[in-house]
């Protein structure tokens, strides 16, 4: 039997587990798309004929270079890499294992979509697995928030490894401190999810607006501290508790959180005899409640319970033993290799992460080192075409440029970064603007 948790164990727990310290070398990405049928885009999939699909190429190892297919409770499909010596091989990989799985839907007649959210259909929950049921009955406390993002989003995901234990700009607190200033300019660079039903919603990414409605005690960045072990500890046993597993469960295979990088978990499903377990937590509580035993009758918490916790926090940079940027819209096409290459570059970089930081400055209020909530709502609102956050992304993209320029073998990465570029940031304008534009010519 596991032993019970004690406060001071779980802090020091969540210190060491999260900011796992060396140079960073390793890129990782996991991408996520919806999934239409080409005959009529509008038309819902039924759970078992994406199982069909899938089964061939959910076997570990199926896949050429590595990448794990997972999927998500609206249908959503999520391709994960394992982590890369670099950026170009991250990408090559990616690229490989992508051509696989599009040959696959393909033939069964399926497309793979890259919008931050579905815009027509509200597809029900195809998973009924004890997380996504106890999920859904957490966030449907506070509104309708939550069956929104499991059932109709989709996103980017660039996984890096956290940084070694300097205070320059390769250490993981500067690197921290940075992944949070370039977030909502990813937002704006990339934000392609302006449409609900059908009609406008007034946000360029109303993938990352919906986020912002739910939980703030598990979506909402960190509140700074000089020492992200602190202020991440904090953060995770201060958020409230999703789930609580049930025991004996079995190992399903389908959930999409990483837990290697760009890696994916499975999770618990039940009891092993058809049973599907209830998980729901009681209402308002913390880790940390939980910990001290405040809800009389229920089970301690264990080291096990923790590291599951964990996977239920969702900021825009989550630190898993490397960072992850949670914070972009998926995209059309091949168009996920832009915000790769730029997040990894930004952050690698150590030219292009100094002018990174020089970048957003003015996203940040005086005094304070991260950007206000105020800049991630209007990176969620207009994106680019905020003064503010259309100079830093601009400047950012330069960066970037500049630093591909510099390295070797990455002719092509530039090349596609810069007509990204071209298109789209320098003109104050993100995807989200061409399917405004298409729909005003209906």
């Amino acid at each position: 039997m596991a032993a019970d948790l004690l406060e001071e164990e779980a802090e020091a727990y969540v210190r060491g587990v999260c900011f796992k310290t060396g140079p960073p070398t390793r890129t990782g990405v996991e991408l996520e798309w919806l999934v239409h049928d080409r005959s009529d885009p509008q038309k819902l999939i039924a759970a078992d004929r994406i199982d069909e699909v899938l089964a061939p190429v959910e076997v570990p190892g199926a896949m050429p270079r590595g990448s794990r297919i997972t999927r998500e409770p609206g249908g959503q499909v999520e391709l994960s890499s394992p982590p890369a010596g670099s950026l170009t091989e991250c990408v090559e990989a990616m690229a490989a294992d992508l051509a696989a799985l599009r040959q696959v839907m393909d033939r069964a007649g399926l497309v793979l979509v890259g919008r931050g959210l579905e815009p027509h259909r509200a597809p029900p929950r195809l998973l009924d697995d004890p997380r996504y049921r106890a999920m859904e009955s957490f966030f449907d406390r506070s509104g309708p928030w939550g069956r929104t993002m499991m059932r109709r989003t989709a996103s980017l995901q660039t996984n890096l490894d956290s940084g070694d234990d300097s205070e320059g700009i390769t250490g993981y607190r500067r690197r921290w401190e940075l992944a949070h200033r370039i977030g909502p300019v990813l937002v704006a660079a990339f934000a392609n999810s302006p449409l609900k039903d059908g009609r406008p919603t007034g946000w360029v990414s109303t993938r990352q607006a919906t986020w912002a409605e739910m939980d703030p005690s598990r979506t909402r960045q960190p509140d700074h501290d000089p020492e992200p072990r602190d202020s991440w500890t904090r953060y995770a046993l201060d958020a409230q508790v999703l789930c609580i597993r049930g025991t004996g469960g079995t190992e399903s295979g389908v959930h999409g959180e990483g837990d290697t990088m760009g890696g994916a978990d499975a999770v618990g499903d039940g009891f092993g005899d058809g049973t599907i377990a209830d998980w729901t937590a009681p209402p308002g509580l913390t880790f940390r409640d939980w910990l001290r035993g405040t809800v009389p009758g229920l089970r301690r918490p264990t080291i096990a319970d923790l590291d599951y916790h964990l996977s239920t926090l969702f900021p825009p940079v989550r630190p898993r033993g490397w960072l992850e940027l949670r914070m972009v819209d998926a995209q059309e096409g091949d168009g996920w290799v832009i915000p790769t290459v730029l997040s990894a570059t930004l952050l690698d970089d150590p030219v292009a992460a100094d002018a990174a930081f020089a970048a957003t400055e003015t996203l940040c209020p005086e005094g304070q080192a991260l950007p206000s909530e105020d800049v991630w709502r209007r990176a969620t609102r207009i994106g680019p075409a905020d003064p503010d956050l259309g100079k830093a992304v601009v400047a950012c993209f330069r960066a970037a440029d500049s630093a591909l320029a510099r390295s070797d073998g990455s002719a092509a990465l530039r090349a596609a970064v810069a007509a990204f570029a071209e298109r789209y940031a320098e003109r104050g304008r993100c995807p989200a603007h061409d399917q405004l534009d298409a729909l005003s010519r209906v």
